[in-house]
């Protein structure tokens, strides 16, 4: 059995996801020798300008998806909801490891909730879905762009005294920093990103030794549940510049999808659910996504994407 070198971008969650996987590894296979390869991203190095400016799909996956390709490394560790749902000719999943809690969270004072939060309350994400969700339920609220990894937008709230900030759930509690959540949000409050606390392991097509080695760590609920989310997302055509989220849920055979699209200012919100039998999760997306359109949300799309367009975004 081979070794391996493994991908990772540098941040704290991004080496937390990647020793993650590492150590399911070596506890499979104890004998094999892993190291790991830490590459730069251009969503790792571009920090000043807000992600809904930069455009690119692959903001935080292209380069490790250039050194799959070239051969230097022979995985590499993602968070899936950072992940176009097209990925490059020579690429595949090869494993999608069981999802951590899929919630957003609120980082703001003890005891507040988002419904508690003080009229007018500064509110920092650099998420266009969570602006969207947060405007619609508060329209209230100033929200601020911010960028950088979990612990900087952590210091930076303290330093410009926002009253609160939203992250990943699953980051925080990864990264030991649960203590300072105020309020996991629920998903019936505010839909996460596609994909969202799930890690993806990308590797070669065709590399079939590598993903049979992978086959214990691949979990078939949250494969299901997120290939459904990420079929809607890419009959959407939705990029990370784009208000569209999801969240897949499994009882027994039954596959259900609750998933919206949103207005940029929280204007207008289109959510719709669709269930149905897990066998074909990609159908049950696409049917989804096709109800949402015929609900209205191919006007919204096009009216968030010429907005784009105005600011120098690529849609």
């Amino acid at each position: 059995m081979r070794d391996l070198v493994i991908g990772s971008r540098g941040s704290a969650l991004a080496l937390w996801q990647t020793h993650r996987v590492e150590a399911m590894l070596r506890q499979l296979y104890p004998s094999i020798a892993i190291r790991v390869e830490i590459i730069h991203t251009k969503g790792d190095k571009i920090l000043d300008v807000a992600l809904s400016r930069i455009g690119d799909r692959a903001l935080f996956t292209k380069e490790l998806e250039q050194a799959l390709l070239d051969g230097t490394i022979d995985l590499a560790v993602h968070s899936l909801k950072d992940m176009p749902t097209q990925l490059p000719d020579g690429l595949t999943l090869g494993a999608i490891s069981e999802r951590h809690g899929p919630q957003d969270a609120l980082v703001a004072a003890a005891g507040q909730t988002l419904e508690t939060l003080p009229h007018g309350a500064t509110v920092a994400t650099s998420s266009l879905r969570r602006r969207a969700q947060l405007l619609a339920m508060r329209p209230d609220l100033r929200i601020v762009d911010v960028r950088g990894n979990v612990q900087t937008r952590l210091d930076r709230r303290r330093e410009n005294g926002w009253e609160g900030m939203i992250l990943a759930f699953a980051g925080l509690d990864r990264l030991g920093l649960a203590d300072e959540i105020a309020q996991i949000i629920p998903t019936s409050v505010m839909l996460p990103a596609v994909g969202q606390g799930a890690l993806a392991i990308e590797t070669r097509r065709g590399d079939d030794e590598l993903i049979a080695m992978l086959a214990p760590i691949d979990h078939a609920d949250t494969r299901d549940c997120t290939t459904a989310e990420r079929a809607l997302l890419r009959s959407l055509e939705g990029g990370c510049q784009v208000p569209i989220a999801a969240h897949a849920t499994l009882d027994g055979r039954t596959l259900s999808i609750d998933a919206l699209v949103a207005a940029l200012d929280g204007s207008t919100v289109i959510r719709r659910s669709i269930a149905g039998d897990r066998a074909r999760p990609d159908v049950l997306g696409e049917r989804l996504a096709a109800d949402l359109l015929d609900a209205g949300a191919a006007e919204v799309l096009a009216t968030v994407r010429a907005m784009g367009e105005r600011l120098d975004v690529r849609s």
